[in-house]
C-alpha cells in the first residue's frame, strides 16, 4: 500500500528551503564564539603546569631512570647474598653402556650397563664471611635507595629551575617589547616635537639609539626563551608549550618555616638524602672489611646426601647410600688475604671521610638554601617599592616633558629605570621559589606536593594579575 503525501504549492517551497537553511548554518557571531572557544581549549589542552611538568621528568627523565635501575641492580645484589646463606641442592644422575671383550680368543664380550644418582644438600651454619656479605649488601641497598631519592629530588630541581628558567625569559621578553613600544611612543613624541619646534635634534637621535638597541635585547630574548624551551624538553622528553602561565602582578611567597636556621641544618644531617647515601656507603665499607677477615677464618657447613647406583645386567649389584656430615673448612694460609684485609680498611677510612663531607656539604646547602629564600623574600619587596617608585618618577617625568620643564631623555631613563626594576623582580621571584625548593631538597623533603603547591600559587597570582 502506498501512502500518498500532500503536495506543498510550488510557492511555498522556496522559502521553507530558506528557512531550513537559515536554521542550518550560524551566523557570523555564533562563528566567532564557536571558534574563540576552540581556541581557549586549545590552549588550555597546551597548557603546561609546574605539577605536570614534574610528573612528566619523574617518567621520562634518563638521569632518574637510570638511578631506578641502578637501586633494583643494588636490590637483586642482596638478594644474591642472602641467597648465599640458603640451602643448596643438587642432584645427579648418570646412565651408560659399557662392552667387555674377552683377549683369550673365545670372542665373548659382557655388556655392562651402569646406572646411579645422587641428591645432596649443603647448608651453611657458621661462616663469618658470607653474615658480613649480607650486612655489606643490605647497607649497598640502603645507599642506592638513598641515592634513588637524591636523583628524585635532584630531577624535581632540575625541571623547577628549566619551568622557572622559561617563565623568567617569557617575562624578560615581555618586558622588552613593551619597553621597545614605549620607546617607540616616545620616538613618535620626539620627531613630532622637533618638527613643531619644541625639541632639538639630539632628543629624536637619543630615541632612535635606544629603540634601536632594544630591538637588538628582543632578538637575544626571543633567542634565550627558545633555547629554555629546548633545556625543558630535555627534561621531560617532549616538546615544551609555546607559553607557560608566569607570575601575574604579585605574589605571596611563603617565609620558611620554622624561621630558625639551625632547625633546617639539623634536618639536613637526619635526612639529607646525600647524607644518607654517604653514611650507608660507609656502613657498606666497615662490613667489607669484616667480610675479608671473615675469609681467614674457619667455617662450618652441613651435608646430607642421598645416593643409588646399580646395575641393569647383574642383579643384585644395587647399592643405597646416606650421608649426614659436618665440615669444618679452615684456612691455614692465604697470600693475599692480608693485602685485601688492608684494602677494605683503606676503603672504608675512605668512605668514612667521604660521609663526614657528606655532612658538611648538606649543613652549607641547608643554610644557603636557608639565607637565599630569606635575602630573596627581603629583595623581591624592596623591588617591588622600586617598581612602584619608578612608575612614579616616569609619571612625573613625563608630565614634566609635557608642561617642558625636562627632556625627553629624562623620560627614556625613567622608562629604562622602570623596565630594569620589573625585570630584577620577576627574576627574584623565581629565584625565591627555586631556593625554596632547594631548602625542601637540602632537607629531604621536597615532594610533588610541594611542586603542586607552587603551581597552583603561581597560577592563582596570574588570575589575579589579569
Amino acid at each position: 500500500m502506498h501512502t500518498l503525501l500532500p503536495t506543498l504549492p510550488a510557492k511555498n517551497l522556496k522559502p521553507s528551503l530558506n528557512r531550513h537553511w537559515q536554521q542550518s548554518f550560524l551566523s557570523p557571531l555564533q562563528i566567532l564564539l564557536c571558534a574563540g572557544f576552540a581556541l581557549l581549549i586549545q590552549s588550555q589542552a597546551m597548557a603546561l603546569s609546574l605539577q605536570q611538568a614534574a610528573e612528566l621528568a619523574l617518567n621520562n627523565d634518563p638521569q632518574y631512570l637510570a638511578a631506578q635501575k641502578a637501586a633494583k641492580g643494588s636490590e637483586e645484589t642482596y638478594n644474591q647474598a642472602k641467597g648465599a646463606r640458603l640451602p643448596f641442592l643438587s642432584a645427579t644422575a648418570s646412565s651408560g653402556k659399557t662392552e667387555l671383550e674377552a683377549m683369550n680368543g673365545s670372542g665373548k664380550t659382557t655388556e655392562l650397563r651402569p646406572r646411579s644418582y645422587r641428591l645432596s644438600v649443603s647448608q651453611s651454619l657458621l661462616n663469618l664471611e658470607l653474615n658480613a656479605g649480607v650486612r655489606q649488601a643490605r647497607a649497598g641497598l640502603t645507599a642506592a635507595e638513598a641515592a634513588l631519592e637524591n636523583a628524585r629530588q635532584q630531577t624535581l630541581l632540575r625541571l623547577a629551575e628549566a619551568y622557572f628558567d622559561i617563565l623568567a625569559a617569557q617575562d624578560n621578553l615581555s618586558t622588552v617589547q613593551s619597553e621597545k613600544a614605549a620607546i617607540a611612543e616616545q620616538l613618535e613624541l620626539a620627531k613630532r616635537s622637533f618638527e613643531v619646534g619644541t625639541a632639538t635634534i639630539t632628543d629624536q637621535q637619543e630615541a632612535q639609539a635606544r629603540f634601536d638597541l632594544v630591538q637588538a635585547r628582543e632578538i637575544q630574548a626571543q633567542a634565550t626563551l627558545t633555547i629554555r624551551r629546548n633545556g625543558l624538553a630535555v627534561i621531560i622528553r617532549q616538546p615544551a608549550p609555546e607559553r607557560l602561565d608566569g607570575i601575574g602582578q604579585s605574589i605571596a611567597i611563603p617565609s620558611p618555616e620554622p624561621t630558625n636556621i639551625e632547625a633546617w641544618i639539623q634536618k639536613a644531617l637526619r635526612a639529607s638524602p646525600t647524607v644518607l647515601q654517604a653514611q650507608a656507603t660507609a656502613k657498606a665499607a666497615r662490613e667489607a672489611v669484616e667480610k675479608a677477615r671473615g675469609a681467614d677464618l674457619p667455617s662450618l657447613g652441613l651435608q646430607l646426601s642421598h645416593g643409588r647406583s646399580w646395575e641393569s645386567t647383574a642383579p643384585g649389584q644395587d647399592v643405597r647410600s646416606n650421608t649426614v656430615g659436618v665440615e669444618l673448612s679452615v684456612p691455614l694460609w692465604q697470600a693475599v688475604s692480608r693485602a685485601a684485609i688492608r684494602e677494605a680498611q683503606a676503603a672504608a677510612e675512605e668512605a668514612g671521610h667521604k660521609a663526614e663531607f657528606a655532612q658538611l656539604a648538606a649543613e652549607q646547602a641547608a643554610r644557603s638554601a636557608f639565607l637565599n629564600v630569606t635575602a630573596g623574600l627581603a629583595k623581591v619587596a624592596a623591588l617591588e617599592a622600586a617598581e612602584t617608585s619608578s612608575k612614579l618618577a616616569l609619571a612625573s617625568n613625563r608630565l614634566g616633558y609635557e608642561v617642558g620643564v625636562g627632556t625627553n631623555i629624562d623620560v627614556l631613563n625613567a622608562q629604562q629605570q622602570l623596565f630594569a626594576a620589573q625585570r630584577d623582580l620577576f627574576q627574584a621571584r623565581y629565584d625565591t621559589l627555586l631556593a625554596s625548593l632547594e631548602l625542601q631538597a637540602a632537607t629531604g623533603q621536597l615532594q610533588l606536593a610541594n611542586l603542586q603547591a607552587m603551581s597552583d600559587l603561581i597560577l592563582k597570582s596570574g588570575r589575579q594579575g589579569r
